[in-house]
């Protein structure tokens, strides 16, 4: 007869050491210094993450992946959409990128994500015309090549592809965006014909970014006022409900309501706004996960649903057009060490998650402003030389180092460049005005990093960066702070 302790002590093991059912994380590679591969690949398998959604096809990150059996998606970046609008090409994508890692011990790759967010808004269309044929041309070149029927391809799409109208916001009356209803029309059917999903990111952040009378709670899972969908008479209380089943909607609209959804990216981000913090990100996943683990679904799509964590790490070299907080998805910094206590099993176990092992990180040594130094004149071009070059996100309004005086801004902007340049010593050069140390500048919760040693990271001793308009904005802001 079996122990009782015995057994609800493995099921306690199974529980802790597992995540909630099919969930995957983003691998997102746009860091000035990459973790290797292997050490990604390894943390995952820590932390009993199965599945990873790529925004490419690296040949490096695949041999990672290789003979780990984590479920993958493989991605085609929007540059390349126009490409794929050639079948030929297509067959050669699938044939180097797909069928290439197609045996035992390979890389389990189960779908192929054609572009990234194609329609968005901000595109104003550049891949209007290229998304759907390139779709096509790599779902077609998948089925000739015989692994049609295991790997799909489908297009992540943002959540502003669809909406409700202004006068009855609800979720209930979601319909695709009037531009591009021909386009989405094309896409929904073929991926039904194909039996692929739909996959759309969506983030209740942005729903508060730059929103102060958005209904703070509402954006959460543990406290918001309900809404009422006037169409069903369902009550609403979070965004990401309603946001899901706005599409549910939009797919019954074009007759395909019951189609496959995948959430391809969802998070929180903890630096570069007033909402982006540590706190809030516990208060989101807190919600999200146990919710994931229960399959409740929504009122719309009750049941388990598919989904995709964003991200896995800090990338500190993506576009901060959007918005500072871009850098700071991650529930990882970018030297793959935990931010916050969660639990991946949804069962409110929370706990730091498995950090990388064996990172290497340059010398304890910081760029600090020289307080010997006396001519300031030309400080604050200094300071924009150097944010234009990194990352000083962090200084941002209502980001983790806000409370630094206008010697810390310097020193903290001056450092991000020095440990960007890998503690090159003329990157502390600042005309007179930088000064290398050995103490560390922290303050608070303000970091003053230490980058990956080179020898280790394989992109920083390669990495060339260039300046974002976003980054200039930020420097208006620091010049202000300066005066």
């Amino acid at each position: 007869m079996s122990n009782p302790l015995i057994l609800n002590l493995l099921l306690l093991f199974v529980i802790l050491g597992s995540c909630v059912n099919g969930l995957g994380v983003n691998w997102g590679t746009q860091t000035t210094h990459q973790l290797p591969p292997k050490t990604i690949v390894q943390m995952l398998k820590d932390n009993g993450i199965s599945k990873v959604k790529l925004f490419d096809a690296h040949q490096g990150t695949m041999i990672a992946l290789a003979g780990s059996d984590i479920e993958v998606m493989v991605a085609i970046p929007n540059k390349d959409l126009l490409d794929m609008n050639s079948y030929d090409r297509a067959k050669q994508w699938v044939k180097r990128n797909v069928t290439r890692y197609n045996f035992k011990g390979g890389v389990s790759i189960k779908y192929v994500a054609v572009g990234n967010e194609p329609f968005l808004k901000a595109y104003n269309g550049s891949f209007l015309n290229t998304t759907f044929p390139a779709l096509q041309n790599i779902q077609n070149a998948l089925n000739e090549a015989g692994v049609g029927d295991s790997i799909k391809a489908t297009v992540p799409l943002n959540a502003d592809v669809y909406e409700s109208p202004e006068n009855n916001p609800y979720p209930s009356f979601g319909r695709f965006r009037t531009d591009i209803l021909g386009q989405m029309t094309q896409i929904v059917e073929f991926l039904s014909k194909n039996n692929a999903p739909f996959t759309v990111n969506i983030y209740p952040f942005l729903s508060l970014y730059g929103n102060d009378d958005f209904p703070f709670n509402y954006a959460f899972f543990d406290g918001g006022t309900p809404i009422v969908d006037s169409g069903t008479g369902i009550q609403y209380t979070n965004v990401f409900d309603a946001n899901f089943d706005t599409l549910v909607s939009a797919l019954k609209a074009v007759g395909h309501g019951d189609m496959p959804m995948i959430v391809g990216e969802v998070g929180w981000p903890t630096d570069g706004d007033k909402n982006a913090n540590n706190g809030n990100a516990y208060r989101f996943y807190n919600g999200l996960l146990p919710k994931l683990a229960a399959n409740k679904g929504t009122p719309l799509r009750p049941g388990y649903i598919e989904v995709y964590l964003f991200g896995l790490v800090d990338e500190d070299a993506k576009s901060i057009d959007p918005g500072y907080f871009e850098r700071h998805w991650g529930i990882f910094r970018y030297d793959g060490q935990p931010k916050f206590a969660m639990d991946l099993s949804g069962q409110g176990q929370n706990k730091m998650l498995i950090g990388a092992s064996g990172v290497k990180y340059m010398p304890s040594q910081w760029c600090m402003l020289n307080p010997d130094a006396k001519d300031m004149s030309k400080l604050v071009d200094n300071i924009k030389y150097a944010c234009t070059w990194s990352d000083c996100t962090a200084l941002g309004y209502g980001s983790s180092c806000n409370t630094l005086d206008a010697n810390g801004n310097a020193s903290y902007a001056f450092n991000m460049y020095y440990q960007i340049k890998n503690q090159d010593e003329l990157a502390c050069g600042f005309q007179g005005l930088g000064k290398v140390t050995t103490q560390n500048l922290s303050q608070g919760q303000c970091s003053f990093i230490i980058q990956l040693d080179p020898s280790y990271s394989p992109q920083s001793s390669s990495y060339s960066s260039s300046p974002s308009l976003g980054g200039l904005a930020l420097i208006i802001i620091l010049t202000f702070m300066l005066l």
